[in-house]
């Protein structure tokens, strides 16, 4: 997968399209990310230890990256995101402005 934990990202598919946003966590098996603050659902939960009162939390699913593009942090466009290799190292770059990433 081409997009790691930090990256910044813009979303271009569902309610939350044309907010960006800064990946939490990578899900490898799935091709799915948390990204923060995007993609809240509200779930009802019962009275417990945690939340002795109950109620509807907001919960952020993870999102498929499909429908997320990579925001370049040098030229801050967004982008794909390209590879190459130097010194034995394989080192992402952006294919707009060819920086390392």
């Amino acid at each position: 997968m081409k997009i790691k934990k930090g990256d910044k990202i813009k979303i271009t598919i569902g309610k939350d399209k044309g907010k960006t946003g800064v990946v939490e966590k990578v899900y490898k098996n799935s091709d799915k990310v948390l990204v923060t603050g995007m993609n809240m659902y509200k779930r009802h939960v019962k009275k417990n230890e945690k939340m002795p009162q109950g109620g509807i939390v907001e919960i952020a699913r993870a999102m498929d990256v499909s429908k997320l593009s990579f925001v370049c942090p040098k030229c801050s466009k967004v982008t794909r995101i390209g590879f190459r290799i130097e010194k034995n190292k394989k080192i992402r770059i952006c294919r707009k402005c060819d920086s390392k990433i």
